[in-house]
């Protein structure tokens, strides 16, 4: 039978999978014996059976009664018992942190009979009707489906009638009276009452939970961090403590370490009078947690062993919650705090200097989409000018965009193609779509660990939080400044979530401290030396070599400056454009082989020139050059517009330009419907006479002229598209021929490895074949993604993929992470075939996937000897190579 209920004596952490990682760790840190309130977890089991079928699953409310019992054993106290109620928490748990992406439900066994007497037993009127609103407020937006802006209007108007500015200058008879109207807005909203029984209150609000993990914003959330839609969540139900008894009491978040900038120290946000959700809510500004020493110091200090406690036993930045009921100190939640880039370097290298890490663990514990975001530029704080206000730098950043003030606005704003700033006073999970849209959040409320900051650290967005001197109004859509300066919607500002400042128009931007030194190798303290040590750590744990798709010189140098172990791709059409298009429209137009040739002969200096640059600022290291790839129609003028330009001639009288006549016949004659699927690559090289020969005559006379000068050139010939081994063997055969011209020419052995791309399904499903004739595969992923699929890149990402995207069809683009069950099978399949073939055979990757670190994990236990990614991800592709390489690493994930 199964089992969906477990005490917390009952877990611990290695159990997150079942219990969630709220349940599990609240039953780890009872296991450690800090001051835990009791309670127990529905596990994730639980709610995936009631997303499957709709129903509460069986057993489920008999196991919740039994471990119910033993709770009120337990506290002497029982659930809607009038005199002295036991009142439960009942919250979310899943096995990756989600925050403020589901549900929760506090004060649950409140009823019109139990609060009167948790008013007498407390001894406090005003805390008892407080916490019975905060019931009828949370179970009727969140079980009831009310909108919970209406009761936030309601409050509003109460505390403006009453003339006090928040919700704490309300007393015990304003809150009952609150009572009274959300409990009617409930029954005109809903047509049925506040349930009184607290056996109600209790299994609606678990089986609320369960749904919320369908919810639109944890669906989003999921969505942005790929976290898998079938986890489910666990619920967790606890007896109840409360920081809103009064001033002896409160409720705080405290993390073991700066989530910001990985500095050890004292960091978190305490607030007196509150129950926790006021603290992540950012309703009322929260005081250091260093206050608390003079608040409680009793609290304070107990907190600081804890938080030690934590810190030894989770080998990690902890991030605690906890509360304070009248002068004692309960630790709510724990969990390896979400951190920024920055922060994940910084508390790596110093955990592993420390010792209690080892290096690898130290290299597990950061990412190639870290190290990324690090690499962005920063704002140039010698040319910022005076700030418009200062707040908290709750995530590290530069952004510049326009204002915005709803959530709404940012995603429309977004879609068109603007970059956006949300400004908010508070965001809620409601506001996530915008915050995914937006390039920075910035908030007039709310601390370090309030909604928007935790949130944009997790997903690495800018944020300022709790800039004070700003005064948001959202009905208006604008900001003023404490000098008076207005800011109106679609006013271009600049966020620094580093500094905590927030600028006019568009602030200028420097390179990162990062980028400095990969660029220089200049090192200097702080993040910069973490990211180094990273770097090196994984450079000496990878297999994969990882190299750079470059076309110039300057790419090549930049590429190896920053790591490159050589050129995975060089594609040699980008060397057709400019000033050299007229050479290529010559060939196209060649009416017979002495003018072709005449064209081509031209080309043969310009491509030479080309490869010798490139294999100077790799010498030593391979050089992968792809032949001409793409249809020659792109190396023409556009159709339509030569078209209009003859009919506008005709128009006025004029004869038309002969040259523009004979390039639309050109155009015309080669036009194809979709010419992604035509006369390309190795095609181009079996019928367009004299081609390959050139270029390959190129490649062979540069590699000569390199070795004449002390080099020592790597160069490797790399044929595209082949669907076919005989393709490859005719087209290889003209490569060899030419080769061995230019070694008998020069008297400088020329030999160039020569390979293929795998970039169609029946290259990858005929790889036994084809590895006959190649000496190495490398994956064209971006087209054996489109090949595979059917898609049109260039069409369908605009087209549908949103769609998708919100269908749960994709969890992300195939295009920029890999779709492992269909074009990684393909590429299995390759792979292993074309070994079976050739032991030998070398194998890379050099499409757009080669620098996501996700796909970067899956090409290393698909057995491939490198990936090949643009210049500025090599540093990526490196640190990511380098964790796939780790024991037990599974996939690129460092949540």
């Amino acid at each position: 039978m199964v089992r969906y209920v477990y005490d917390f004596h009952e877990g611990g952490r290695d159990m997150a999978d079942l219990l969630g990682g709220k349940g599990a760790n609240l039953a780890e840190m009872t296991r450690l014996g800090l001051p835990v309130p009791p309670g127990f977890i529905i596990t994730t089991e639980a709610c995936r059976a009631f997303l499957a079928t709709g129903a509460e699953p069986d057993g489920l409310s008999r196991e919740v009664s039994h471990h119910l019992a033993a709770l009120e054993e337990s506290t002497g106290r029982r659930v809607g018992q009038p005199d002295d109620p036991l009142l439960l928490s009942v919250r979310s748990g899943a096995r990756f942190s989600m925050p403020g992406m589901m549900e929760t439900v506090l004060d649950i066994g409140l009823n019109d009979d139990s609060v009167l007497g948790l008013a007498k037993v407390s001894g406090n009127e005003r805390f008892a009707w407080d916490s019975y609103r905060r019931l009828v407020q949370m179970f009727g937006s969140t079980v009831m489906g009310v909108d919970s802006a209406l009761f936030e209007q309601a409050i509003t108007l109460l505390k403006d009638f009453r003339g006090v500015p928040d919700d704490v200058h309300l007393d015990a008879g304003d809150l009952a009276e609150l009572v009274e109207t959300y409990k009617n807005l409930i029954h005109d909203q809903t047509g049925e009452d506040f349930p009184q029984s607290p056996a109600e209150q209790l299994r609606r609000a678990i089986l609320a939970v369960f749904q919320s993990w369908n919810g639109d914003r944890a669906r989003l959330y999921r969505r942005r961090e790929h976290i898998p839609d079938d986890l489910g969540t666990a619920v967790t139900v606890q007896r109840m403590v409360y920081g809103n008894l009064g001033p002896d009491s409160g409720s705080g978040v405290a993390f073991t370490r700066d989530p910001a900038t990985g500095r050890p120290g004292l960091y978190g946000d305490y607030l007196s009078n509150a129950q926790g959700e006021d603290v992540v809510a950012g309703i009322r500004n929260t005081v250091p947690l260093a206050e608390l020493e003079r608040l409680d110091t009793r609290s304070y200090r107990q907190l600081l062993t804890h938080m030690r406690t934590l810190e030894n036993h989770y080998r990690d930045l902890c991030d605690i919650e906890f509360t304070i009921e009248r002068g004692e100190l309960w630790m709510l939640q724990t969990r390896v705090g979400k951190r920024t880039a920055e922060a994940a370097f910084a508390i790596a290298a110093a955990l592993v200097d420390e010792e209690r890490i080892t290096a690898h663990e130290g290299l597990a514990r950061v990412s190639g989409e870290g190290l990324a975001r690090l690499m962005f530029p920063r704002f140039d704080a010698a040319s910022t000018g005076d700030p418009l206000a200062h707040g908290l730098p709750a995530s590290p950043g530069a952004a510049v965009g326009a204002a915005v003030f709803d959530s709404a606005a940012a995603v429309r704003r977004a879609a068109a193609g603007e970059k956006v700033i949300l400004v908010r006073q508070e965001t809620t999970p409601d506001d996530l779509p915008g915050m995914v849209a937006a390039q920075a959040v910035l908030t007039s409320r709310g601390g370090k660990t309030s909604h928007a900051a935790v949130v944009a650290r997790g997903m690495g967005k800018v944020c300022v939080c709790g800039a004070e001197e700003l005064t948001v109004d959202t009905e208006r859509r604008r900001f003023t400044t404490r000098d008076g300066t207005v800011v109106a919607e679609g006013t271009v500002i600049s966020v620094d979530g580093s500094a905590g400042a927030v600028y006019p128009d568009a602030a200028p931007l420097v390179d990162s401290e990062v980028m400095r030194y990969l660029e220089t190798g200049e090192r200097s303290e702080g993040v910069v030396t973490a990211v180094a040590r990273a770097l090196e750590q994984a450079d000496g744990a990878r297999r994969l070599e990882v190299r750079a798709n470059a076309d110039t010189p300057e790419d090549a140098a930049r590429a190896r400056r920053f790591g490159a172990q050589g050129i995975g791709l060089c594609r040699t059409e980008h060397m057709f454009l400019g000033e050299r298009r007229k050479l290529v429209e010559e060939m196209i137009l060649a009416r017979d082989d002495i003018t072709r040739e005449r064209a081509l002969a031209a080309l043969l200096p310009l491509q030479r020139q080309d490869f010798t640059g490139i294999l100077a600022a790799m010498d030593g290291l391979p050089v992968t050059i792809r032949l001409l790839d793409p249809p020659l129609h792109e190396f023409l003028p556009d159709r339509t517009e030569l078209a209009v330009r003859i009919a506008t001639a005709e128009a006025r009288g004029d004869l038309p330009d002969p040259h523009d006549t004979e390039l639309l016949d050109a155009v015309n004659r080669m036009h194809e419907e979709n010419p992604m699927l035509g006369l390309r690559g190795v095609r181009l090289g079996l019928v367009v006479p004299g081609l390959v020969a050139m270029q390959v005559r190129a490649i062979a006379e540069a590699v000569v002229d390199r070795t004449r000068a002390g080099g020592s050139p790597e160069a490797e010939i790399m044929v595209p598209l082949v669907g076919a081994v005989e393709e490859l063997r005719i087209e290889r055969d003209e490569v060899e021929r030419v080769l061995a011209e230019v070694s008998a020419e020069t008297g400088i052995p020329v030999t160039c490895p020569v390979g293929t791309m795998i970039e169609l399904p029946r290259a990858a499903l005929t790889a036994a074949r084809i590895a006959e004739q190649a000496e190495f595969f490398s994956f064209g992923t971006n087209d054996l993604t489109q090949t595979a699929w059917g898609f049109s890149r260039d069409d369908v990402e605009a087209e549908f993929f949103s769609a998708y995207l919100d269908k749960g069809i994709f969890a992300t683009s195939p295009f920029e992470t890999l779709d492992r069950e269909g074009v990684g099978r393909l590429v299995q399949i390759a792979v292993a075939e074309g070994r079976a073939t050739r032991p030998d055979l070398k194998i890379g990757v050099c499409g757009e996937h080669g620098g996501d670190p996700d796909s970067v994990h899956f090409f290393h236990a698909a057995g491939l000897d490198y990936v090949s990614c643009s210049p500025f991800r090599v540093p990526v592709a490196r640190l990511e190579a380098g964790r796939a390489a780790l024991p037990g690493t599974q996939g690129s994930d460092s949540r």
